[in-house]
């Protein structure tokens, strides 16, 4: 996700291979294959070959597993749990819960006194289902790490394709709508058991996703966590929210690739990320592995779905108990607009992630799972 005003404010250029590059009046950014990473601000290059076979590696066997599960039984079943509520006044002060922990690659647990309800059993939650939900341009694969985390402590988890993402056969380019890319996701709540609910976790473009699901099944949804995601307000569109990003966005303007399918008199179909700027905007603080196998993973994100505003009732999403995680050293999703979204629409409560970056699945996977076991026992 990014400011992407300035695309609808231009004509295109002449295509070249269906595919246009919307790039910053600064330097363009690299075409190149290899990726550049930023460490105390100084860029190194990221070619470690064996890293990149791993990760490669490691996603077809991710893929595989996937399929298979596909084949036989409901999209990833796996470990989850968490509950709703109405947020809080806006009045009044946000609560919030700081996992002030050092950055580390190892990324330690949390220490015991961070966590509040480390007494409740798995077994007597209203719900130990999560529905893991990704944001643009990612799918099921990543969330790899909190699947595992999640299962172990007992929980179940799905984690969902949606429409052209992941490993789901369609073409991003013919996704017209937000209900089209979001209908796995839909399918799935849907054809839940009667009474059954479920904790749904939505990140980047994924708030969105699971805002929208929210409104059409609150009473399937215990509780809804929006991970540096797109929480919106009725009436608005992911644009609208990601247009308010203050300063230059260089950044993500020279990463976007956009593509017109449908030719250049038309408005573009889908965009995609220049691979070589990815770490320095979404896996800042990731491992290296964990950014070679996003860099073999990652589709186009649909144009549409950015597009269209959502229509939020009090009736039906605004039951639902929301809970934001903020991520601090995000690139992507600036914590100025985390903020933003937060107190136009608070939440139950908001959780910080110290030394996060727009992926805290990869950058801090045991304070996220702490954090989401945190929001599912809280009564």
């Amino acid at each position: 996700m990014g400011n992407l005003c300035a695309l609808l404010k231009q004509k295109p250029l002449p295509p070249t291979h269906n595919s246009k590059k919307l790039r910053s009046s600064n330097a363009a950014a690299s075409s190149s294959n290899r990726w550049s990473r930023t460490r105390s601000s100084r860029k190194d290059k990221f070619d470690d070959a064996s890293i990149r076979e791993q990760a490669i590696a490691a996603a077809i066997l991710f893929k595989q597993h996937q399929q298979q599960l596909q084949n036989g039984a409901a999209a990833f079943d796996r470990s989850s749990s968490l509950r709703y509520s109405n947020g809080s006044s806006k009045k009044n002060a946000l609560p919030r819960s700081s996992s002030s922990r050092a950055r580390s690659l190892t990324d330690p647990l949390l220490q015991p006194h961070q966590l509040l309800n480390q007494g409740i059993k798995v077994d007597d939650l209203e719900t130990n289902h999560f529905v893991l939900v990704h944001g643009g341009g990612f799918g099921a694969w990543c969330w790899y790490k909190t699947i595992a985390l999640l299962e172990e402590a007992g929980y179940k988890v799905s984690a969902i394709d949606l429409t052209g993402s992941g490993v789901h056969s369609f073409d991003t380019n013919n996704i017209t709508s937000l209900s089209q890319y979001v209908k796995p996701l839909t399918d799935f709540v849907e054809k839940l058991p009667e009474g059954e609910k479920v904790i749904l976790v939505g990140h980047d473009f994924g708030g969105t996703c699971i805002s929208y699901a929210m409104e059409l099944f609150p009473n399937k949804v215990s509780k809804a966590v929006f991970i540096a995601a797109a929480m919106l307000t009725s009436g608005q569109s992911t644009l609208d929210i990601i247009s308010q990003k203050e300063g230059s966005d260089d950044l993500m303007q020279q990463a976007q690739i956009f593509l017109y399918a449908n030719g250049n008199d038309h408005p573009p179909t889908a965009f995609d990320l220049n691979k070589s700027l990815l770490r320095d905007l979404f896996f800042n603080q990731s491992p290296a592995k964990d950014v070679a196998l996003a860099s073999v993973s990652m589709r186009p994100t649909p144009f549409a779905p950015v597009l269209e505003k959502l229509s939020l009732s009090d009736l039906k999403y605004g039951i639902v108990r929301r809970f934001y995680i903020e991520t601090l050293e995000d690139n992507a999703i600036t914590i100025t607009l985390q903020e933003a979204m937060i107190n136009a629409s608070p939440p139950e409560k908001v959780f910080r992630l110290k030394g996060a970056d727009h992926s805290p699945f990869f950058s801090k996977p045991q304070a996220l799972h702490k954090l989401l076991v945190e929001i599912s026992k809280i009564i």
